[in-house]
């Protein structure tokens, strides 16, 4: 039941995962939506800004012209240049001749018409005066723009300053130095461009959009534009329903295959399960070699299934089952049946022979394995001895408990091993304070025996420190035989591994290990003649 909560809450996290990943997307998108509307606004303000900056330069540039110009001032000679610069640029509406404080003359669309707006808005350095759109500078419903240089002046219609096409019905005005100059829909109340930061607001409350971007080229211009959020959705929600679906779609495929897993590892655990209690695991076992005499000295258990289907099931994928749903102990138990049942004639019958038995931190947390062995042992007339304990570097953390079980066992007469020494959580501290008898340097090491891997010098230090401590050295995963020759010059006598032998069933370890040689090949100088 417990394995059954354990699924349900990764199948449970599994799918929250899934929800968080898509609603990570979805995040992601809007916020690239918010980036790319922004980049839009920006192009289209500096557009807008940079329209309405040439249209003022030329128009300062003609009334430079005009100023240098001969003709006598309000003469047909000079009346027809005002008219012709007029007609030449659609956003002038008339020019007209000062003189001082007067208007004496003008040209253009609204030639006739006296326009001399009350006080300037600007006047500057330069000379340049100028009359901003407002109710003074308003003709026949449109508010002008006036700009005064030297003699003469320019009348300009601000709507005819910029191209509304890419406006795409969003409202914004134009400022130039503060002042509006051109809104597209004169009676929008749009917020000043002081009010607003920088770059792209998303106003909830009000569900719009506004956006303020400046240019400083020649004039202080500010852009600010406004749209409804529902613009926003029309342009980039169908985007994001597509996302949405390709998200839900990965959600139901990631839950199916979490799904599946699960029901598979469920399966696999209750399988696992009836095999343990029925006895139905295999046990092999993997020589161990005195690499001086070439006498087999013992071997380590290890655990095999094979399944009803008779798939084999490898130790990397059922191991951690049997460690989730806590079946270590069962595990445990089991395999030491198998060893006792197969090999208790010659444990009794050869005393200094060992098995090696693999213990968990689990099988250390209770009695239930360690009086499980002691009656086993009892009825079997196996001598303790001929059990040597394997205790991975996990088993050791839960120092107390750990501590005080090996202590017991040791003076049962079982010789402690600690496995894969160097690639989990034990330190020279932990080999101290506990009761051991044999270090095993895991094969990660041994394959990097003469090479210039980083870890290529760490089996020299473990060796030294299993010497100091008086432990006896078993070397894993031995594969080729400079491996062994390297290992007995450094005073390892007893090895495991592919170069002696692989893992054997019950009846090939017999003959391996207690038949003499046969033939003449290379692995006879590591192969058992007898234990004498």
């Amino acid at each position: 039941m417990i394995r059954r909560d354990k699924i349900r809450l990764q199948i449970l996290g599994a799918t929250l995962l899934g929800f968080a990943l898509l609603f990570s997307l979805a995040w992601y998108l809007w916020q690239k939506s918010v980036q790319v509307e922004e980049h839009r606004l920006q192009a289209f303000s500096h557009q807008l800004g940079q329209q309405v900056e040439n249209a003022i330069i030329d128009a300062r540039d003609l009334l430079i012209s005009l100023n240098n110009a001969a003709p006598l001032p309000c003469s047909p000679d000079h009346l027809q240049l005002m008219q012709e610069a007029a007609v030449a640029r659609p956003f002038i509406r008339a020019i007209g001749y000062w003189q001082a404080a007067d208007r004496l003359c003008g040209a253009g669309f609204i030639q006739g018409l006296e326009f001399t707006p009350p006080q300037a808005s600007r006047i500057y350095d330069s000379g340049v005066i100028a009359w901003w759109p407002s109710e003074e500078t308003e003709i026949g419903g449109v508010q002008l723009f006036l700009m005064r240089f030297g003699e003469h002046d320019v009348v300009i219609d601000p709507r005819l300053l910029i191209n509304t096409g890419p406006l795409e019905g969003q409202k914004a005005g134009l400022w130039v130095e503060g002042l509006l100059m051109i809104s597209t829909e004169p009676k929008t109340m749009l917020p000043n461009p002081e009010s607003l930061s920088p770059g792209l607001m998303v106003d909830s409350a009000n569900q719009r959009i506004l956006s303020r971007f400046s240019l400083g080229t020649v004039f202080p211009i500010d852009v600010v534009a406004q749209q409804p959020m529902t613009e926003l959705w029309h342009r980039y929600l169908p985007a994001l329903l597509i996302a949405g679906l390709v998200g839900l779609v990965f959600i139901a495929l990631w839950t199916f295959i979490v799904l599946r897993y699960s029901r598979q590892r469920l399966s696999l655990s209750a399988e696992l399960h009836d095999a343990i209690v029925n006895d139905q695991l295999k046990v092999k076992y993997q020589p161990i070699i005195n690499m001086v005499s070439g006498r087999c000295c013992g071997a380590e258990s290890l655990a095999r299934w094979i399944r009803v289907c008779g798939e084999e099931v490898s130790p990397d994928v059922f191991i951690p089952i049997v460690e989730e749903a806590g079946l270590c102990d069962e595990l445990a138990m089991a395999i030491l049946k198998s060893i006792l049942q197969e090999m208790s004639v010659y444990l009794c019958k050869y005393p200094d022979f060992k098995i090696n038995l693999n213990l968990t931190a689990q099988n250390l947390a209770t009695d239930t394995v360690s009086d499980f062995l002691e009656k086993q042992l009892q009825a079997s007339g196996v001598p303790a001895s001929a059990i040597c304990l394997e205790i991975t570097e996990r088993a050791l953390v839960d120092a107390d408990d750990a501590c005080e079980r090996i202590k017991q066992l040791r003076q049962r007469g079982h010789r402690i091993a600690i496995d894969d020494f160097g690639t989990g959580y034990s330190s020279l501290s932990y080999l101290e304070r506990f009761e051991l008898d044999i270090l095993k340097v895991d094969k990660i090491f041994v394959d990097a025996i003469e090479t210039d891997g980083v870890i290529s010098n760490v089996i020299c230090h473990i060796i030294d420190i299993a010497k100091s401590l008086k432990l006896d050295v078993v070397a894993e995963g031995i594969e080729s035989d400079h491996q062994a020759d390297w290992l007995v010059r450094q005073q390892v006598l007893l090895g495991q591994g592919y170069a002696f032998s692989k893992p054997l069933s019950a009846k090939q370890f017999v003959d391996f290990a207690f038949s003499p040689p046969k033939g003449n090949n290379k692995v006879i100088k590591f192969r058992a003649s007898g234990i004498k």
